[in-house]
């Protein structure tokens, strides 16, 4: 005969409840139900970012007969690559694209050396002022760009540098610097100072330190601003067309709005010009993608 042994806190005339069914099971569910709309939000996303670009390379593809027929279908019937061989050759879009790429260049040099020094005072060192600065540059972001072209023409004029790239540099960097200031800000603010501690006790001068430790590090930032700089330079529209007026200083968005005519559009050359203006963005985002990525998302997360 055996001897059941029971708990002493439950009392034997009452039946045990059962326990809730598991959530697993349900979220499995939900989980089979979430995905394909996950899916289709992907999709619709993807359609209406590529889409645009792939009408423009179609549009481009297309004779200018068939753009100007009544009726014709957005699919080129005969692809063809004359409206790029004519912009190279009849037009001044080589020009433009050359204009474009010393801009960019000279002010992303220009802006990141200056975010730069001004990002690794701001975080590494404390002094007077230092939170003046901070709300400068908050409120130089504040302004919008139409009130700012009478007062930079006058400068600008006063300065000799209207029609100019340096003219176009000087004011594009001064646009650019603040925010690349900011991202360089919060980029350093995730780095150790312990590692500022260690060179200084290595006997490193505080030169030495930014040289050696600091910038070798700051490289994710610095690619990240670059890539900001750069579209940003690449891509403005409203100085460049205010500030110069002949060709050898026009970039390359004023000189497609070039081909919007009184009477006639070029359809060719205008997505033939686009497609090529797109490149260089396209193709530097993939050189520089990881970089790019770890250095937006640098300072987002601390502890």
């Amino acid at each position: 005969m055996t001897t059941m042994m029971t708990d002493p806190g439950v009392r034997p005339d009452v039946a045990p409840t059962l326990a809730p069914p598991p959530v697993r099971a349900r979220r499995r569910g939900l989980s089979w139900v979430g995905r394909p709309a996950i899916y289709v939000a992907v999709a619709v996303w993807i359609t209406a970012t590529v889409g645009p670009y792939l009408i423009m390379l179609l549009t481009s593809l297309t004779p200018q007969s068939q753009l100007v027929a009544a009726g014709s279908s957005m699919l080129p019937q005969h692809p063809t690559l004359a409206a790029y061989g004519e912009l190279f050759a009849k037009t001044p879009f080589p020009q433009y694209l050359a204009n474009s790429v010393v801009t960019a260049l000279f002010t992303v040099a220009f802006s990141l050396l200056i975010a730069m020094t001004a990002a690794i005072s701001l975080s590494r060192f404390r002094f007077r002022g230092r939170s003046a600065v901070l709300t400068s540059l908050l409120v130089a972001q504040l302004f919008p760009a139409v009130l700012l072209v009478i007062p930079l023409e006058v400068e600008l004029r006063t300065m000799g540098l209207l029609d100019s790239h340096w003219g176009l540099v000087l004011v594009y960097s001064t646009f650019a610097t603040p925010f690349a200031t900011f991202l360089l800000k919060s980029f350093l603010d995730g780095l150790p100072r312990e590692l500022d501690e260690a060179a200084t006790i290595d006997g490193c001068s505080p030169l030495q330190m930014i040289w050696h430790i600091l910038l070798p590090l700051m490289r994710p930032g610095l690619t990240a601003s670059g890539t900001y700089i750069f579209i940003f330079a690449w891509n403005e529209f409203l100085y460049a067309l205010t500030f110069t007026q002949t060709t050898a200083a026009q970039t390359i968005p004023v000189g497609l709005s070039m081909f919007i005519g009184e009477y006639q559009i070029r359809w060719d050359l205008l997505t033939a010009g686009g497609v090529l203006a797109a490149l260089p963005v396209l193709i530097g985002f993939m050189l520089v993608q990881k970089q790019l990525v770890s250095g937006l998302t640098a300072g987002a997360v601390k502890g």
